[in-house]
Formats: structure tokens, sequence, C-alpha cells
């Protein structure tokens, strides 16, 4: 899997782009078929709040969908942590979601072949 970290209004430094690696790489036991993460961590601006809000959003790259996920928090590592909950989240869900259509689509065959053959 190739993981494509970037910076939004934020310095990115050797420690959050070794942590951001260390969260995204163990995604790929949740699906072996990843190709790319493009991760984006930022500082959002909002006037109504006080104080830096840290986000962190990805992109997930897997054979026939793209997954998005986007978590915001107090500090970078936090929004990271949420965001890797969030992306396995989907991930599970999108498992159980081709599950599902591929077993339909075989109960389906089986129902064509019995009542040709």
């Amino acid at each position: 899997m190739q993981i494509i970290i970037s910076g939004k209004g934020v310095a990115l430094t050797d420690a959050i782009e070794d942590y951001v690696n260390r969260k995204m790489a163990g995604l790929e036991k949740f699906l072996p078929a990843i190709i790319r993460a493009t991760v984006v961590v930022g500082v959002e601006t909002k006037h109504h709040l006080k104080g830096d809000i840290f986000y962190a959003e990805c992109k997930i790259e897997i054979p026939g969908n793209d997954l998005f996920a986007k978590k915001m928090a107090g500090t970078a590592y936090a929004a990271i942590d949420l965001l890797k909950n969030k992306v396995e989240g989907e991930l599970k869900k999108n498992k159980i979601k081709t599950r599902s259509v591929k077993k339909r689509a075989q109960a389906m065959a089986r129902r064509n072949k019995e009542y040709l053959g």
C-alpha cells in the first residue's frame, strides 16, 4: 500500500509522518487490496472556537471504490487516531457490503441454473 502524506496550514514534521505511517500501515489487515491512502493533516480555522483545531482526512483507494473519512481534534495526533478508527469502520462496512453483494449474485446464478437446467 502506498501512503501519501501532506500538510495544510501546518508544518509536517518527521514525527507526524512516522505516526501517520504507523497508523495507516495497520489498515492492510482489514483489506489487503488497498492501493493507496492519501492523508492530509491540517489546521482548521474556525473563528467561533478558540485555539487551533487540527483535522486529518484520508482518501483510501480500493478496487472499485474510494473511501473518504475526516476527523477533527485538539491535537494532530488525536485527529490521526480518530481518523484511523473511522477508516477501520469504513473498511469493515465496505467488506461486509461486498460480501453480501457477492453472495446475492451467487444465489441468483444458482437459481438461474436450476431454473434453466
